[in-house]
């Protein structure tokens, strides 16, 4: 890899402070799980790099009953799997963070890194730039093998799908990223953290090069049940093809309101509209299950080679949706 500067801050402001106004200048080393990678390909090549591993403050799990649950930006996958407080009040977080890579990676991702994490498309992986295109501006995605692209909200340019299994079920339980910048902080949905870009040089996440995520908030559980299903080639480690975080308040035996996030479908954690109008309203069974997840499909478009992507995303849909309401996901 190429050489760069190694600085190691001892605060937060010292951490911005150290980040350039461009992207590319500086990037920010914690886990390092997936920028060593990317530095080892040359896929990006920092002047210098910003390590925060030892920030102050940063690598602790709070929960309050009035303000929720608070996961400082450096807490590695595994701490949140095993914490008592997140398998009890929030299993369906549990159980997508025990499925996330493998457990070295586990054990030295943070949360933050995780969220931030680069795509895993195999064009921007070989140095063709995050929309994958060739000298004459044209995707190389579209001609070429786009087997694990997106199926939703794939208008071009960008095709890529949004890696983390993490963020959706993060989304559907409301979840804030916090963020610390050279004008203070600030705090936004993080489903609004993740943007889909429209040309080449802009990044993917809702983030200024001189900003640093600090940690995530979730609100205290409201009651919802919330149901997490994947579907992966092999269970040993592997990428998702597709996830679907459901959330449904119940009245009785009917729904009352309802989120349903999908994952590694589209360039961003893609919320689906239909599918929630779909559940609202009904007593979940199969047949709802079913259609609510033929809802969340209707719009998808497939690019040649991910065809299947629409079926398998139908099918990991459903399949939440009966965890839900108590069903067996496979009947």
């Amino acid at each position: 890899m190429n050489s760069f500067e190694y600085a190691s801050p001892t605060s937060i402001g010292q951490a911005v402070s150290l980040l350039g106004t461009k992207w590319g200048a500086a990037e920010i080393l914690a886990g390092g799980t997936d920028l060593v990678a990317l530095m080892k390909d040359y896929v990006v090549t920092p002047a210098r790099l910003v390590n925060v591993k030892t920030l102050p403050g940063l690598d602790t799990i709070q929960y309050s009953a009035t303000q929720g649950l608070s996961i400082g930006a450096l807490v590695t996958i595994s701490e949140i799997a095993r914490n008592a407080v997140v398998a009890q009040r929030y299993p369906a977080l549990a159980l997508a963070i025990g499925d996330a890579a493998s457990p070295q990676i586990r054990n030295r991702a943070t949360i933050a890194g995780n969220l931030c994490q680069r795509p895993r498309c195999w064009y921007f992986r070989n140095g063709y730039g995050l929309l994958a295109m060739d000298a004459k501006k044209r995707s190389l995605v579209l001609d070429g093998d786009n087997r694990y692209h997106a199926i939703l909200g794939n208008a071009g340019p960008a095709y890529f799908v949004s890696p983390s299994t993490i963020a959706p079920t993060l989304i559907a339980l409301g979840a804030q990223v916090q963020i610390a910048g050279p004008k203070g902080t600030r705090s936004i949905a993080l489903g609004d953290f993740y943007v889909t870009p429209k040309a080449e040089g802009q990044r993917e996440h809702n983030l200024a090069p001189n900003e640093i995520v600090t940690g995530v908030r979730i609100p205290p559980p409201d009651g919802s049940i919330v149901s997490y299903y994947e579907v992966r080639q092999k269970h040993a480690f592997d990428w998702p093809i597709a996830i679907a975080t459901v959330a449904v308040k119940m009245q009785g035996p009917t729904v009352s309101a309802a989120t349903v996030v999908m994952g590694h479908v589209a360039p961003v954690p893609w919320r689906s509209a239909p599918c929630e109008a779909a559940l609202v309203g009904q007593t979940i069974t199969a047949a709802v299950a079913d259609t609510a997840a033929q809802a969340a499909v209707a719009p998808a478009k497939s690019l040649g080679g991910n065809q299947y992507k629409i079926s398998v995303a139908k099918v990991a849909v459903a399949r939440a949706i009966r965890v839900a309401g108590g069903l067996d996901p496979l009947t």
